[in-house]
């Protein structure tokens, strides 16, 4: 610990690490860019593994530009605001390859297609914020800590959610100064709509609507919605595909997202979630979209397919938390025997995990596509097509 190190960064890694060597020992910086050589301290050390913080750039990297937040450094959210955006589409590109190699055994790895945002800031339509009233801070943690820091302009957001924290932080002065620990979870929709919900405050909850892939959705901050305004429809055409059939599963469908358009192609769509109050607001979407041919499940994807009798499944389009599922989960779905997998997934060590189990088991993956819904993070969706054996 605290160890000083000269080191060349050769590669971004998963979790956003800048990974050189000291000797045949592998080092993990925070906040590198590949190409660089700097003097780090060591800040952590787990088993073979040195974590370290950058105390100075002695060569920049081609790719290292000067981060355009503030706060970057400090903050816990944005972690590649130090390279200029094609680095960080490559960046994102070889950890998925790296994970597709080393957890799913995969050799050679597939061919991934990277599609970028055409924003790569002032895209977000989803946030959570801290809040301490007795300080009259709100903002994010700082990076490695639940510190708060108070946030005055944050640039990956939507303009109404930047104004929305501004005015919640005008008003926390109205607040229990014992309020200390706030968290708040916002959502901005059509219009400029914002939706803010926190159990520690007592606003109302408001319902809110946005429109993609040639469908209104209602939804509320209590609800789970994709967070970029650029890349909604993308990532919908690019999970669907071509796709049609008789019988589609949406699993872990939210308000109804992939479900209503997969109802346009399929003759019945069943979606499942756990989360009632997001299956109240995908029953509401699909009578407003008048369709008749969509049942929603309000109940855990595990407890679904251990429990239900399916067959004749075309096409099961899979978007699990970040968590991902539990292996009985991918089992089971497997032992459906689905003719295709979309499988949607925001954590590629978690992917790569499960689409090992897929191909053990005899699916072949057709293709995979990034989408990069999180620039200026090392987070990717990631869209991998798998076709049955027997299809």
């Amino acid at each position: 610990m605290g160890e000083r190190l000269k080191v060349r960064i050769d590669k971004i890694v998963p979790r956003g690490f800048g990974l050189g060597f000291a000797g045949r020992t592998p080092i993990f910086v925070s906040l590198a860019a590949a190409g660089d050589l700097v003097r780090v301290a060591v800040s952590r050390v787990k088993g073979s593994a040195v974590f370290a913080e950058i105390e100075e750039v002695l060569e920049a990297s081609p790719d290292r530009i000067e981060p355009p937040c503030e706060y970057f450094g400090t903050c816990g959210g944005c972690d590649l605001q130090q390279m200029n955006y094609a680095a960080q589409l490559e960046a994102k590109r070889a950890i998925i390859a790296d994970c597709l190699r080393r957890i799913a055994k995969l050799d050679p790895v597939p061919d991934i297609e990277m599609i970028g945002c055409p924003e790569p800031f002032g895209y977000r339509l989803r946030a959570q914020w801290h809040a301490d009233a007795g300080r009259r801070m709100i903002g994010y943690f700082k990076r490695n800590s639940r510190d708060l820091i108070d946030v005055r302009s944050c640039p990956v957001l939507v303009p109404e959610l930047q104004q929305e924290m501004s005015r919640l932080r005008e008003g926390l002065h109205r607040i229990d100064p014992n309020q200390t620990k706030i968290q708040i979870d916002s959502a901005c929709g059509l219009g400029g709509e914002v939706s803010t919900f926190s159990r520690e405050l007592v606003e109302p909850t408001k319902q809110i609507r946005l429109e993609a892939a040639g469908e209104r959705f209602a939804f509320s901050a209590r609800t789970f919605f994709q967070g970029n305004r650029f890349q909604i429809e993308r990532l919908v055409a690019t999970a669907i595909g071509d796709e049609s059939g008789s019988l589609a599963l949406d699993l872990y469908s939210g308000v109804g997202l992939f479900t209503l358009p997969l109802a346009r192609r399929f003759e019945r769509v069943i979606g499942v979630e756990e989360s009632r109050f997001a299956v109240e607001f995908a029953n509401r979407n699909a009578e407003t979209a008048g369709l008749g041919n969509v049942e929603f499940v309000a109940e855990p994807v595990r407890r679904f397919l251990a429990e239900s009798d399916l067959a004749g499944v075309d096409l099961v389009l899979l978007d699990p938390p970040r968590a991902g599922t539990e292996a009985d989960t991918i089992m089971n779905l497997i032992a459906v025997n689905p003719r295709v997998v979309s499988y949607v997934s925001c954590e590629p060590s978690v992917l790569a995990r499960d689409l090992k189990r897929f191909v053990e088991s005899g699916y072949r993956i057709e293709k995979i596509t990034a989408i990069d819904l999180f620039p200026q993070t090392h987070h990717v969706e990631t869209i991998a097509r798998l076709v049955s054996p027997s299809a």
